[in-house]
């Protein structure tokens, strides 16, 4: 028998703040001066720590190339600890080109050329089914997903403004290889707005990239991520001011995709 006059004390402790520490990880830089680092991110990398991932992150790495701890990058107002040096992000499961500052002007600088939306931008992406335009503009809101928090949604009449200019590039079977240039920079931007057209991205499990045809599905299941590329980053030098221009190609296994698809390798 329970006596009903127990008391029960729990003492509840906040969880240890994430902290972010050098570990040597492969990384791909495609350019470094004293001022910045051109990264190009494989996909299966998380940039910065977060719940359920505080190890393991592009940061981690990038610490540790750079043999220096994370207080000694600078962090935008408004960012946690666990962001040094990052101006931009990728998704995980998103592979390509990156910039990361190395101290507080260059990322006073970058951050400024974000928000005038001056950078030169341009992703590559394979969707199911082809669709029948050229080029399109898309414009549209943004917003958290009511009913899927872990979403974005682009019918938000109080939310952000997000444009994305959208090219076909070639048309497979039963799939398109798009160019994505970015006018706005929101979260899951590209892959919102291709759930919008009906096209998901391949293998974009979170935007109903896993379904389509037997023979899709099957390449999405192996695919082992979603099939989008960050293939050009440009932007003015926060210092130098000179213009910069990086590309990086589609990795082997979205190129691999491509040609089972019935397309040519780009």
């Amino acid at each position: 028998m329970v006596d009903a006059e127990v008391e029960v004390e729990v003492e509840l402790q906040a969880p240890e703040p994430l902290h972010a520490t050098p570990e040597a990880l492969p990384l791909h830089v495609v350019f470094e001066d004293e001022h910045l680092l051109v990264i190009d991110k494989p996909a299966g990398m998380v940039v910065h720590a977060g719940p359920g991932h505080s190890h393991g992150t592009l940061v981690n790495a990038v610490l540790h190339h750079l043999g220096i701890g994370a207080e000694a990058l600078p962090v935008l107002p408004g960012n946690d600890a666990t962001r040094p040096g990052i101006v931009h992000r990728l998704d995980r499961d998103t592979s390509g080109l990156l910039v990361v500052a190395k101290h507080m002007q260059a990322q006073e600088g970058l951050a400024a050329q974000f928000r005038r939306h001056s950078l030169r931008r341009r992703y590559l992406g394979v969707v199911r089914d082809a669709p029948a335009f050229a080029e399109k503009t898309l414009r549209t809101g943004h917003a958290r997903d009511p009913v899927d928090r872990r979403r974005f949604t682009w019918d938000a009449s109080d939310g952000r403004r997000a444009v994305t200019h959208v090219r076909t590039v070639q048309r497979l079977s039963g799939a398109a290889l798009l160019e994505f240039r970015l006018e706005t920079g929101r979260t899951h931007q590209i892959r919102m707005h291709c759930r919008m057209l009906g096209h998901p991205i391949v293998g974009d499990a979170l935007y109903g990239g896993m379904g389509g045809p037997p023979a899709i599905r099957a390449l999405a299941e192996g695919l082992g991520r979603h099939a989008l590329h960050a293939a050009v980053l440009g932007f003015c030098h926060p210092i130098s001011g000179a213009e910069l221009d990086f590309e990086s190609p589609l990795p082997p296994e979205l190129r691999a995709l491509v040609v089972a698809l019935g397309g040519t390798e780009p």
